[in-house]
């Protein structure tokens, strides 16, 4: 894995030049291998590239890597994984090569068919090519957006770069707000895509290719998201043998991304997605592989034995960390640094653990994300679908009062109840995070639209809140997008595109990017094949969602490597128990960063609100972990990269 950094202008070369080295060292951590930069004067032109060496460790795979006649350069960030099919054709063509690298064959293949050979590439890259022939720069991201690239366009001038840290680099480039960026990143615990938390500065689309020619800009999606999914299908077929196609399928998405040149293994969380991964992996493997885990002293984060038990059961050479809070909460201030655009997801911090378990054995691990967002693997898509199939019939004056009525319970007394009740009838209560998913169905209880019913299960404040915090509402975003477009499709399909489109690759890929990432470890995603995400919708909605549960096809798969008893469980949330963590161990920093007297000379948000919703939390009397975790990410991030505190 590596990292990109670059530019394009036709009026300011010589200070783009002088912060280009900058930008590169900023982009250290994604590359520690080796550097290198490319400079075209008159075109206005320059290059920048950060090495994790993972194929041909050599110096033959440096980058910026040049064609033959020096008009044609690339910077790739990611991999190819059929590039040695690619070569092969290529070689066929005339083509000679003179490194083993799959970045030596997209500049080649880029050479024979232009743009267009993104259409033929497998696997997760981000990538930029300067073509002196065409006086054009192409920017270009994979299908499902595993790997990053943001852009900022200003005055005829265009930078890029893996991550908005090296952007920053450059003097030139405003470190702006984007006053509409703010309310997006408080609904959704990020900023989804093609915003940026800066003005005018952009993340290229998944799919997508951009061309700057001259000083105009465009861009262009080479791949669109399968859709909508088969009504009926040609050929009917038994579970067996939809099992059967999809795990050939998958044990090739597995063994392309097995090729490596230093060392190999995999990421364990005892899950289903997870598991299958690993399973596939030590079947095609010649010997034990290694797979890593995190655990919590807290036993409702804690999947370690589970995944301990998938892995004896394997055969896998197995690690595991436990983790107590002063381990876990050295890495919040981190996090700032780490994510350099607002960020909140919790699970940022056990990711991050995880990821540096691994990197201490080895280079490249695979992991399992990706397999909910396809087979319904969130607990949310049946309640949101049995919601919006029951909500409609009761009438919505009684629906706003029954919500206002229970948001007046305390949520202490809430939670007894439901202890009780687990207590009675043990194999009936058991929701995971439960305080959290009490409050979203007391905030669902007054919509009927499926669109806004799933918004209150994904997003944390709601707009009302959002608006009496900053003032303003958030804007739409592709997540509106989705929901249109899909509006004739059944809800839990509806759910699952408006997943893959927003929360799959603005926060799930963006946190496994930047917490592997930060500690020189490459991730390989099987499971976001292309091939496999579209495999995927071909299939009847039965095969993954069946009697009340999702990834019917996933757990049929892993009950051929693994007993069903291993996995058959109610579903975990890869978190940490942050909620605990602000009554406790965080109070005084949670304190401190939101004070009143700080958000009142901030100015950005209602500080008496948010000092309500402290003191509520911090008392039990209600549960807004996610929220106050939102607000401390952001002054944190604050503090960190505007230098302006107060």
């Amino acid at each position: 894995m590596c990292g990109i950094v670059g530019f394009r202008t036709n009026r300011d070369f010589k200070a783009f030049k002088r912060d280009l080295p900058e930008g590169v060292a900023r982009l250290s951590h994604r590359g520690p291998d080796d550097s290198g930069l490319f400079f075209a004067h008159e075109p206005g032109v320059g290059l920048g590239h950060r090495r994790l060496s993972i194929l041909d460790l050599s110096r033959a795979g440096r980058q910026p890597m040049e064609s033959e006649d020096g008009r044609v350069v690339i910077a790739h960030n990611g991999e190819i994984y059929n590039f040695l099919d690619m070569r092969k054709t290529l070689q066929a063509l005339g083509h000679g090569f003179k490194s083993d690298t799959d970045t030596e064959v997209a500049l080649k293949a880029y050479l024979q068919w232009g743009p267009a050979f993104l259409e033929r590439c497998v696997g997760m890259f981000a990538l930029a090519i300067w073509d002196g022939r065409e006086e054009r720069l192409i920017l270009a991201r994979d299908r499902m957006g595993i790997k990053p690239l943001y852009y900022g366009v200003d005055r005829g001038n265009l930078v890029f770069a893996s991550e908005l840290k090296a952007l920053m680099a450059f003097e030139l480039f405003q470190k702006e707000v984007d006053p509409e960026a703010l309310p997006l990143y408080l609904h959704y615990q990020y900023v989804p895509a093609p915003r940026t938390i800066f003005a005018r500065t952009w993340k290229l689309l998944p799919g997508h290719y951009l061309v700057m020619q001259g000083d105009r800009v465009t861009t262009h999606a080479y791949w669109r998201d399968p859709g909508p999914p088969e009504k009926s299908l040609p050929v009917q077929k038994s579970d067996e043998a939809w099992v059967d196609e999809w795990d050939a399928l998958l044990t090739q998405a597995v063994s392309e991304r097995l090729v490596s040149d230093v060392p190999l293994g995999a990421l364990l969380s005892g899950g289903i997605d997870s598991s299958l991964v690993v399973a596939v992996m030590q079947k095609v493997s010649p010997r034990p592989i290694r797979t890593f885990s995190i655990g919590f002293d807290e036993k409702t984060y804690d999947e370690a034995p589970y995944a301990a038990k998938i892995a004896a059961h394997l055969g896998t050479d197995h690690t595991e960390l436990y983790v107590d809070a002063g381990r876990a909460l050295e890495v919040i201030p981190r996090l700032p640094e780490i994510y350099d655009e607002p960020f909140a997801d919790s699970s940022a911090i056990p990711t991050h653990l995880v990821c540096s378990l691994a990197r201490s054995h080895l280079s490249v691990a695979l992991s399992g994300d990706g397999g909910d967002e396809q087979f319904a693997g969130y607990v949310r898509y049946g309640s949101t679908r049995a919601m919006g199939r029951l909500l409609p019939l009761v009438p919505e004056v009684l629906r706003t009062a029954l919500s206002l009525g229970l948001k007046g319970l305390p949520l202490s007394l809430v939670e007894r109840v439901y202890a009780s009740c687990r207590r009675l009838l043990p194999g009936a209560f058991q929701v995971e995070n439960f305080p959290d998913k009490w409050q979203k169905f007391v905030l669902a209880l007054p919509y009927s639209r499926l669109s806004d019913l799933y918004r209150v299960t994904v997003c944390l404040w709601s707009e009302a809140e959002i608006r009496a915090l900053t003032g303003r509402k958030p804007v739409g975003t592709r997540y509106e997008e989705a929901f249109s477009e899909t509006r004739d499709w059944p809800a839990l399909s509806r759910f699952m595109k408006a997943d893959q489109r927003t929360y799959l690759p603005d926060a799930m890929l963006t946190k496994v990017d930047r917490a592997s990432m930060a500690v020189n470890l490459e991730v390989r995603v099987p499971l976001l094949d292309h091939r496999v995400v579209e495999f995927a919708w071909r299939l009847p909605e039965d095969l993954k969602y069946r009697d009340g549960s999702g990834k019917y096809l996933l757990k049929k798969a892993l009950s051929r490597y693994v007993p069903a008893a291993y996995f058959e469980r109610p579903k975990m949330g890869f978190g940490a128990p942050i909620g605990r963590w602000f009554r406790q161990e965080l109070r005084d920093m949670v304190q401190d960063y939101l004070s009143p007297r700080r958000l009142r000379a901030e100015g950005l948000f209602d500080a008496a609100l948010v000092e309500r919703r402290v003191r509520e939390h911090l008392s039990g009397r209600a549960n807004h972990q996610h929220r106050l975790w939102a607000l401390l990410m952001w002054e944190m991030w604050r503090e960190h990269w505007l230098k302006n505190p107060w």
